[in-house]
Formats: structure tokens, sequence, C-alpha cells
């Protein structure tokens, strides 16, 4: 069964989701991260802005085949090119809406702000999961 972990108030949703990342690789994870294209280069830029001693491979999933197989974490915009890779443990899901292909997805992670309309498309979303019959957790920051 599919598990989502809602994480509700991040006040800062680019630093939230760099700390979600590095403590998902730090269990040893990989991490797979559908965004929007404008959020692509925000999400690369968080994970550089980490301490040093906390650093987390990532690229891009339109990069390199070998450097994508050797990074704990994937980022991108394609759905299903990063539902294809192999050995993913997690989802990050940095959209507003919910990805359209779940079947064999073992754990999503949504990261929600504070602002209203952040919190209205969140709802929409975990009453689609609520639908799926998804195990779903509730974490409020």
């Amino acid at each position: 069964m599919t598990q989502v972990d809602f994480y509700f108030n991040a006040p800062d949703r680019w630093l939230y989701a760099s700390r979600l990342l590095r403590k998902a690789t730090l269990q040893g994870k990989r991490v797979a991260v559908w965004c929007d294209p404008d959020s692509l280069a925000r999400v690369d830029q968080s994970l550089w802005q980490l301490n040093a001693t906390d650093f987390v491979t990532h690229c891009l999933v339109t990069e390199d085949i070998q450097k994508v197989e050797r990074s704990s974490v994937v980022i991108g915009e394609d759905w299903s090119a990063l539902k294809q890779l192999k050995k993913m443990d997690v989802f990050l899901n940095l959209n507003q809406g919910v990805p359209p292909d779940l079947s064999q997805i073992p754990r999503i992670l949504e990261l929600v702000g504070p602002d209203a309309e952040d919190k209205t498309k969140a709802r929409e979303r975990w009453k689609h999961y609520t639908q799926l019959g998804f195990q779903i957790n509730r974490h409020d920051l």
C-alpha cells in the first residue's frame, strides 16, 4: 500500500524540501522529485545551499543515465520519466496536482506551505489519495 506523508505549514518550502531530501538520503533512500519547470532550479539551488557535510547527490532526470543511477535525488518535471527510474524509494511531489499514475509507488511526500491556496490544493490531493485507499500521515511543522 502506498504511504503518503503530508508536511503542513512549512515556513520556507525550499529549505524544508532540502531538509526532507537530506533526511531521506541519510536513511539510504533514493528520492524522485516531481516539480514544475520553474521549480527545477530552485530545488537544485536549495540542495547546494546545505552545509558541505550535508551534501546530497542529486541531478536532473534528463542528465546522463550513469549520473542519474548514482544520484540519491533525481529531479524532474516529467512524471513518467521519474516513475521509470529503478530503485526509487520515495517520491516528493512539489506540484499542486496529483501525479497521473501512482501504481507501484511506495511512498509520496507532500510539502504544504502556510498560504491558503497551497492548503486548498493540498486538501484536494489528500481527498484524491483517500479515495485511492492510501495510508495518509499528517505532520504539522
